[in-house]
C-alpha cells in the first residue's frame, strides 16, 4: 500500500520532481566532466567519448540495482539516502579527479578510468532513484504504461534541463568547482529532508549523512589546480624564476604561450621563434594579419613591436583568455583588434584578400580543433589571404607524424606551395613536437632558421613527408586518433 503522504495533492508532483532533478545533477556532471578531465587528459573527442560512456553505464547500473533494491525493501526508505549519498559523491568528484588525473596519463585507458573513478559512482546512486519512485507509483498493473511512461519522460525532461541549462548557462557564469557544490548540496538537502519526514531509520541514515557533509564538503573546496577557469580552459600564469618579466600561459596541461613584460620582440619559445623567421622571410614593412588564435597573444605583440603600422587580428573563442592576457600578460589594447568566437564561423565576416599572413595557432590542450584542420577550412584561409600571402600553422606530432602528414596533405590539396620545419635531428618517436607548415600560392622563401631550433623542408621534398597521407574533410577529420599516443 502506498503511503499517503506520497500520493497527496500537495506532493503529486514530487515523483516527478524527485526523476527529473536527479537526471538533471546527472547530465550536469557528464558536462561538466570534460572540463574537470581537461587538466589531466587534455579536450578531445576521446575525452568526451570516455566520459559519455562512463555516464551512460553510470545510469544503466543505478537503474537496474535500483530496480532490484526496490523490489526487496520499502522504495520510501531508499529515496532520501540515496540523493544524499548521490550529492556526497558528486562532492566527491573534485578530490578523485584531482588526484587520479596526474596518474592515469592520456591514452584512452587512462581516460575511461578517470572517468569511470570520479563519475561513475555518482551517475550510478543518483539514476537509481528512478526505479524507485517508479515502484512507489505503480499501484495496479492496468496503470503500468503509463507510470513508466510519466517517470520516462520526467527523466529525459530533466536531462535536457541539465545539458542546456549547464551548457548555455552554468558554465558561462560559475567555476566547476562550484558547480559541482551547487548540485551536491541540492542532492543531500533533498535526500536529507525526505529522510527527516519519514522512512524506518530516519535517525541513523541522517547521523550516517552528517558523518559525512563536513569531510566531503571540505575535500570539495580544496584549492582547483587553476588560477583562473574558463568554459575551455583550466587557466595558470606561472612567473619565470630566471627573469622577472617572464610570464608563461598554462592551459589545462600544456604551456601554451611565453610573455616578456618588458620585451615583446623576445620570444622564448621554439615555435613562436620559427613562426617569426617564416614571417621575417618575407621582407620587412607593416603587415595585415590575421591569428587564429590568440593564446598569450605574444605573436601579435611581436609583429607591432617589429613591424611599426601592422595590423592583427585576433580571433579567440576565449573571452576569459582575452581578459588573462590584459589583466596578466601586459596586452596593450592598441596591439590588436580581437574578435571573440570560433574561427571557423568567423570566416563568414571576413572579407577577401584582406591579409598578408594568416598564422593557425589554435589549439584545445594539444591537439587543433578538428574542423580548423580541414581542406574547407583551407578554402576559407586562401580566400582571405591576398596573393603572395602565407599561411603559417602550428601543429604538434610525432612518431609515424600521421596528423601532421595529414595536415600537409590537406594544405597541398588547397595551396601550389607548401613547406614545413621540423626539428632539428627529425621527428622524434616517443614524443610530440611543434611543427610549422607553411602554405602560399606563390613559391616560399627558405626563412633563416636559428641552430638548433629546426630544418627547413622545401616544397620539393614535401611530397616524400606525406607519403600518401590523405588530405582532412569536414566529412572525415580523426585528428585526436591520429596523433601520436
Amino acid at each position: 500500500m502506498q503511503n499517503p503522504d506520497w500520493t497527496s495533492p500537495t506532493t503529486r508532483f514530487r515523483p516527478i520532481l524527485l526523476v527529473a532533478g536527479t537526471s538533471a545533477i546527472v547530465l550536469t556532471l557528464e558536462v561538466i566532466a570534460g572540463r574537470m578531465m581537461a587538466p589531466y587528459v587534455g579536450v578531445s573527442q576521446e575525452t568526451f567519448t570516455g566520459v559519455i560512456g562512463t555516464i551512460l553505464a553510470g545510469i544503466a547500473a543505478g537503474a537496474s540495482i535500483g530496480g532490484r533494491l526496490a523490489d526487496s525493501r520499502d522504495p520510501r526508505t531508499l529515496i532520501g539516502p540515496a540523493l544524499a549519498l548521490g550529492g556526497l559523491l558528486s562532492w566527491l568528484t573534485l578530490p578523485i579527479v584531482r588526484v587520479l588525473g596526474p596518474a592515469v596519463g592520456t591514452s584512452p585507458f587512462g581516460i575511461v578510468i578517470l572517468a569511470a573513478g570520479g563519475f561513475l559512482p555518482p551517475a550510478l546512486v543518483l539514476s537509481s532513484v528512478a526505479p524507485m519512485v517508479s515502484k512507489l507509483e505503480l499501484s495496479s498493473l492496468d496503470e503500468s504504461g503509463s507510470v513508466v511512461g510519466r517517470i520516462s519522460a520526467a527523466g529525459t525532461v530533466g536531462a535536457l534541463v541539465g545539458t542546456f541549462v549547464t551548457g548555455y548557462v552554468l558554465v558561462a557564469t560559475m567555476s566547476t568547482q562550484w558547480i559541482v557544490i551547487l548540485i551536491g548540496a541540492i542532492a543531500i538537502l533533498t535526500g536529507v529532508a525526505l529522510i527527516a519526514r519519514g522512512g524506518t531509520r530516519p535517525v541513523s541514515n541522517g547521523a550516517a549523512v552528517a558523518l559525512l557533509v563536513v569531510p566531503a564538503f571540505g575535500a570539495a573546496t580544496a584549492r582547483p589546480p587553476c588560477d583562473r577557469e574558463s568554459a575551455y580552459f583550466c587557466i595558470r600564469v606561472e612567473r619565470d624564476a630566471e627573469r622577472t618579466s617572464g610570464r608563461s600561459l598554462i592551459l589545462d596541461r600544456t604551456r601554451h604561450a611565453y610573455v616578456d613584460l618588458d620585451d615583446p620582440k623576445h620570444l622564448e619559445l621554439r615555435y613562436t621563434r620559427l613562426i617569426a623567421d617564416v614571417i621575417n622571410a618575407t621582407g620587412s614593412g607593416r603587415l595585415d594579419s590575421l591569428h587564429l588564435g590568440g593564446g598569450g597573444f605574444t605573436l601579435p605583440a611581436y609583429l607591432a613591436a617589429t613591424r611599426p603600422g601592422s595590423s592583427n587580428v585576433v580571433l579567440e573563442i576565449d573571452p576569459e583568455l582575452v581578459d588573462v592576457a590584459r589583466d596578466d600578460l601586459g596586452l596593450d589594447p592598441g596591439v590588436a583588434t580581437v574578435r571573440v568566437g570560433d574561427a571557423r564561423t568567423a570566416f563568414s565576416d571576413i572579407g577577401g584578400d584582406g591579409y598578408d599572413i594568416v598564422v593557425g595557432d589554435a589549439f584545445a590542450s594539444t591537439s587543433v580543433p578538428w574542423h580548423l584542420t580541414t581542406v574547407e577550412t583551407m578554402d576559407e584561409i586562401a580566400r582571405v589571404l591576398r596573393p603572395g600571402g602565407l599561411y603559417v600553422m602550428n601543429v604538434i606530432d610525432g612518431g609515424a607524424n600521421r596528423y601532421a602528414r595529414a595536415q600537409l596533405s590537406t594544405l597541398a590539396a588547397r595551396f601550389d606551395h607548401v613547406a614545413a620545419i621540423q626539428p632539428t635531428g627529425g621527428v622524434p618517436t616517443d614524443q610530440r613536437v611543434n611543427q610549422i607548415l607553411i602554405a602560399s600560392d606563390r613559391p616560399i622563401a627558405t626563412p633563416a632558421i636559428r641552430p638548433g631550433d629546426g630544418v627547413f623542408v622545401p616544397e620539393d621534398e614535401i611530397g616524400d613527408l606525406i607519403n600518401g597521407a590523405p588530405p582532412l574533410t569536414d566529412d572525415f577529420a580523426p585528428v585526436d586518433q591520429l596523433l601520436l599516443r
